[in-house]
């Protein structure tokens, strides 16, 4: 059995005895020599070639993706009979620890800071002396409530660091209850739970019914002061609505890693507006244990037990 491992990051993977494995570039089209290949692992391909490797590789059986969501993968057009398994698991530190300094920099005004910098101004208003308590604004994460939407994998590694900060955590998710010791509601509670709110954190997928799930109606339940913080996927967050909230003053602000077109065109009103911070789709990029996850679902995969992460 042949499986054909990306370039676009270092894999030590141990395979099972009769498992060939073969190093291809995610930015060519799979050799020819190789599209007798019956698992494909999948980082950072461009949709092109993945459209192209579901045309090509006729034998394929499995479609491995170290991305923690598979959306690309389950675009590309892959025949219904291949399985395809997600990286479920291996962005939660990183996503995690991208997400704190968003908000910690939210919260210290890394934003403004870094702006009077630039202009060599002594940004005063944002030093000396500052109240203990801040009144309708998001200054700290000390006493303050952090809504996730999207209460995974990422968003268990993310609470109690936050908690240890001294904020209060609620999650949001399909089903209610207490997750990972933390109090998880579903979206029929977001119109009581939202107005509590000192920011809304959005690790949501991307799935025909979370497209633009975060929309103006989202917005006006906040806070004007709570801040908006989307990691998840850039086809979940309405941007002109967001822009309008921000402009309107409905929204104290946003810090976001992905976006609807990425790179974000230049022309987005998001890049001038002060109040958002906006990284390049960073929070990732790292997928840690991925040999592992990979060598575990090959040894199943082989023995017919189910595979690990399986989203088709």
């Amino acid at each position: 059995m042949k499986v054909l491992l990306p370039d676009s990051v270092e894999l030590d993977v141990t395979l099972p005895d009769g498992v060939t494995a073969v190093t291809y570039a995610i930015a060519a089209p799979v050799p020819d020599e190789h599209t007798d290949a019956e698992v494909l692992i999948v980082w950072g391909n461009p949709p092109d070639r993945l459209a192209d490797a579901a045309q090509r590789l006729k034998r394929l059986r499995w479609v491995q993706t170290l991305a923690a969501g598979p959306d690309a993968v389950l675009q590309a057009g892959f025949e219904p009979s291949v399985a395809v398994t997600a990286g479920l698991g291996l962005h939660d530190r990183t996503v995690a620890e991208h997400t704190l300094a968003l908000l910690l920099g939210a919260a210290r005004r890394i934003n403004l800071l870094v702006r009077a910098q630039i202009g060599h101004r002594w940004a005063g208003e944002l030093g000396g002396l500052q109240p203990v308590r801040e009144n309708r604004s998001f200054r700290t994460l000390r006493d303050a409530h952090v809504v996730i939407w999207g209460f995974g994998g990422i968003a268990a590694t993310l609470a109690p660091l936050l908690t240890a900060l001294g904020a209060r955590v609620t999650g949001v998710a399909r089903s209610a209850g207490q997750r990972h010791g933390f109090p998880v509601v579903t979206d029929a509670g977001l119109p009581e739970l939202l107005p509590t709110a000192d920011v809304l954190v959005a690790i949501l997928p991307a799935t025909a019914e979370t497209v633009r799930t975060l929309d103006g109606r989202v917005f006006d339940l906040l806070p004007s002061h709570a801040w908006v913080v989307n990691v998840g996927r850039g086809s979940t967050l309405d941007e002109d609505a967001l822009l309008s909230a921000l402009r309107d003053g409905r929204i104290g602000g946003a810090a976001l890693d992905v976006f609807a077109t990425e790179p974000l065109p230049a022309g987005s009103g998001l890049w001038d507006e002060p109040n958002v911070i906006i990284s390049p789709h960073a929070a990732g990029g790292r997928p840690l244990g991925a040999a592992a996850l990979i060598g575990e679902n090959l040894a199943a995969f082989r023995e017919g037990r189910p595979l690990r992460n399986r989203v088709a």
